[in-house]
């Protein structure tokens, strides 16, 4: 899959050190998939979750959360918000997966 864009993982792990080897065995995973669907994903990561129009990644022992928008389709996941568990239950991000 092509993920767009790793910048915005930098930025999180710039800010949170310990997200960064999470964040990045995400990236290499994901890269290497071809799912055609949610189903697909989940069965290399379980525990990603459909919000609305968003899937939703645990990273690091659920102590981040990664919100993306995929296209199956076209193979593309576009990181829509990383941020920490504390911040992702204020639901700000919510707004973006409607």
């Amino acid at each position: 899959m092509h993920i767009i864009s790793r910048s915005r993982l930098r930025e999180f792990w710039e800010q949170d050190a310990r997200s960064r080897s999470a964040l990045d065995e995400w990236f290499k995973r994901l890269k290497k998939l071809k799912p055609a669907n949610i189903a697909e994903l989940r069965q290399t990561f379980p525990h990603a979750d459909p919000v609305g129009t968003c899937i939703v990644f645990n990273i690091g022992g659920n102590k981040s959360r990664l919100v993306t928008k995929i296209d199956f389709h076209r193979q593309t996941v576009y990181v829509r918000h990383v941020m920490t568990h504390k911040e992702y239950d204020k639901e700000k991000w919510k707004t973006d997966c409607s």
